[in-house]
């Protein structure tokens, strides 16, 4: 059991607050004190000690930490409303709406399910982010867990001791990580090690007591030597060497499945200089002198964390010939290393004389707004550092641990334009938290995205319809509009050159200039996207030009190349037009086909068959004569209505034919479901009409098929 400490008083509490908040109201913390023990009267720890201890302790570490009042009293009171019939309308009486606010925040964090498998466990995580109002919230509430921690082995089951220290190695300890507060992340760390895994944990600390000991001559020959080298060079400095965290050190082990004996980075070494630019000479001095490990240096001073850590981490092989890790930094950036963005400010405030209970009972604190507001999310994001617009966003990572926030309902192809417009633009696939899903999947808080991207994809036009940023519609208009206009561009030139070679003229770009300003064209180009599109039409344009415009006789058709087209995919049409299948007959190789010039999309291929024709029976003009070539497309889709009979497996015996045939389903819909059927659309790849027609023929001999067919409009 733990060694019971004397309780805290009211006025222990106040004499550590005074220091740095002179103008402290002694009465709000002995009136949060004294409701504090009569509201949790009669109640008791595992432990066995009153239950009053435990918020007054919470306090003692936040006054250590100089925050606030109002901050302390929260402390005091943030279990009243949980376990005893204190309601928050009482604290609104009876102290302040800020300090019920808060209460209240830390009382919905407390109520929250935890569960502690990693995908949970980073969810939560942000959630915590999410979900406080005011930082102050996370503060108490980690706080809180690592006083909780201090006295676990109060807990005499197992069960629910293994459960807190799993719940807080995977929740509270990164979060404590992720804000700064390093020395409380690792004492939250060791605790959950010491309950999880005791036996190892004595056995790593009794062999890394002999390692350091019988390498402790060799540690000081190390320092002093380093010391020297940057010495010579006139750097003042300081120079430590110390041993990893014990569960550090056994994460490590885990995952490299060695003893720790055989770890190269046990020791760690800090240098600690003047200023920046000094951290950069000292980094190329040791870098000059000793051979530099590859791969292992990290800038975060130019790039600082999230938590606003700032380091030169490199790793050499120093004296000894031994592999060591160096940290150099300076003495702010270790101030703030150790004890978070509080300690910055309280440094900040000494050095500048600033009125310590300003800077260090609410500028610091504002700091760590502006942090968690702008670390490592989308450009759009850093422009918005107001913490209550949390409560509508979610966070995401990346493989790499880049955090992005995006408004609630964001989905995997907002991310994808989040993190970069390029990597959006050729986004094919994405993982979330390791698994494939697909593009309009929404995210959740702490979901990590990983993007899959292709340099031969395109983005879909479709995609818009579950965009929920603004950023990623516009770059997804861009790109498209972009990419229209050039397939617009080679189409209407296509055409226009098709009526040219039919009057036995030969078309160039600068015969045109002189119709730019009659077809409001700034451009050639822009002319001929305008006739591909369908806004101009060839007739109107030849109608503008004159004989005397450079029009040059095409030589006679014996001449056997006037009409060769070698770059035509379908014969006809120029390669990188804008052509589109028809989504009505979907028409595949082998097919007799027509194509029809199409205001805003450009030529769109038909089956003749396809009942939409109908619709251009009186526009001569727009029909044009096409045919497949022998090679053809690679791939092309078609549409198939199917029905199953609504049994195990039948789904999985469609999947398993069309694969064995070659075929590749590139889009499933459910149509229509009832006890019996199921109505399903199938987009199935296939290279020919005959490929089809054998899927097709396989599908109708399958036990599970009610009815297949292509869809016809």
């Amino acid at each position: 059991m733990d060694t019971i400490l004397p309780v805290l008083t009211a006025e222990h509490l106040i004499d550590r607050i005074k220091p740095y908040y002179p103008h402290l109201d002694a009465d709000v913390i002995t009136r949060a004190y004294a409701f504090c023990k009569k509201s949790h009267e009669g109640q008791t720890r595992s432990s066995g000690e009153p239950y009053y201890t435990h918020p007054v302790e919470v306090a003692a570490i936040l006054a250590d930490m100089h925050l606030d009042p109002s901050t302390i009293v929260t402390a005091l009171l943030h279990d009243v409303v949980e376990d005893t019939s204190v309601t928050l309308d009482d604290i609104k009486s009876l102290f302040s709406e800020e300090i019920a606010n808060l209460v209240d925040g830390v009382t919905k964090l407390t109520q929250m399910e935890m569960q502690s498998d990693n995908k949970q466990a980073e969810n939560f995580r942000k959630l915590f982010m999410a979900m406080s109002d005011d930082i102050r919230v996370l503060l108490v509430k980690l706080v809180d867990r690592m006083h909780n921690m201090r006295t676990i082995f109060g807990i005499s089951a197992i069960e629910k001791r293994n459960r807190i220290a799993q719940e807080t190695l995977s929740i509270f300890a990164p979060l404590a990580e992720r804000i700064g507060l390093s020395s409380l992340q690792h004492e939250l760390e060791d605790i959950s090690f010491q309950v999880l895994h005791e036996n190892q944990r004595q056995s790593l600390q009794t062999r890394l007591e002999k390692l350091t000991e019988s390498s402790k001559d060799i540690i000081e020959q190390i320092k002093a030597e380093i010391h020297d080298v940057l010495a010579d060079d006139q750097i003042t400095c300081q120079v430590t060497g110390r041993a990893k965290t014990l569960y550090s050190i056994w994460k490590k082990t885990e995952i490299k499945n060695v003893d720790m004996e055989e770890l190269s980075d046990v020791m760690a070494f800090r240098i600690i200089v003047d200023d920046i630019p000094t951290c950069y000479r000292a980094l190329g001095l040791l870098h000059t002198r000793y051979q530099t490990v590859m791969g292992r240096f990290k800038d975060y001073i130019s790039t600082p964390k999230t938590n606003k850590y700032q380091s030169l981490h490199t790793s050499i092989i120093g004296p000894f010939k031994k592999k060591i890790e160096v940290q150099i930094r300076t003495e702010d950036m270790h101030r703030v290393a150790e004890d978070g963005v509080a300690a910055h400010w309280r440094y900040k405030s000494g050095k500048t004389q600033i009125n310590p209970s300003q800077v260090s009972a609410f500028n610091w604190l504002k700091a760590f707004r502006e942090i968690l507001s702008n670390a490592e999310t989308s450009e759009e994001f850093l422009e918005n550092t107001q913490r209550e617009m949390y409560r509508d966003q979610v966070f995401c990572f990346t493989p790499k641990g880049r955090l992005i926030g995006l408004p609630h309902d964001a989905t995997a192809i907002d991310f994808a334009y989040a993190v970069h417009s390029d990597i959006g633009n050729t986004c094919v696939g994405v993982r979330i938290n390791g698994k494939h899903r697909q593009l309009a999947t929404t995210l959740t808080n702490g979901d990590q995205i990983e993007i899959i991207t292709s340099s031969d994809a395109i983005p879909n036009a479709e995609w818009e319809d579950f965009m929920v940023t603004g950023r990623a519609r516009s770059a997804l208009r861009r790109f498209i509009r972009q990419k229209k206009e050039a397939e617009f561009s080679r189409l209407g030139r296509a055409l226009l050159e098709k009526d040219c070679r039919k009057n036995n003229l030969e078309l160039s770009d600068d015969m045109l200039k002189p119709c730019l300003i009659s077809f409001e064209a700034e451009t050639v180009q822009y002319l001929y996207a305008l006739i591909g599109e369908g806004s101009v039409k060839t007739i109107e344009v030849m109608a503008k030009l004159e004989p005397e415009l450079r029009l040059i006789s095409k030589r006679d058709k014996s001449g056997g190349d006037a009409n060769k087209n070698p770059a035509f995919d379908i014969k006809g049409l120029v390669q990188g037009m804008a052509v589109h299948h028809g989504h009505c007959c979907y028409p595949l190789p082998g097919e007799h086909i027509v194509g029809i010039i199409t205001t805003g999309k450009g030529i769109t291929v038909h089956r003749v068959d396809c009942s939409i024709l109908e619709k251009f029976s009186n526009m001569p003009e727009l029909w044009l004569e096409i045919e497949w070539n022998k090679d053809g497309p690679s791939r092309v889709t078609g549409r198939l209505i199917v029905v199953l009979l609504n049994e195990p497996g039948s789904l999985a015996s469609i999947t398993k034919l069309i694969s064995q045939y070659e075929g590749n389903i590139s889009n499933i819909h459910l149509r229509e479901r009832s006890t019996d059927f199921f109505r399903f659309q199938l987009d199935v790849e296939v290279t020919h009409i005959r490929h089809l027609n054998a899927i097709l023929a396989a599908m109708r001999s399958n036990q599970f098929v009610e009815s297949v067919e292509r869809e016809k409009i």
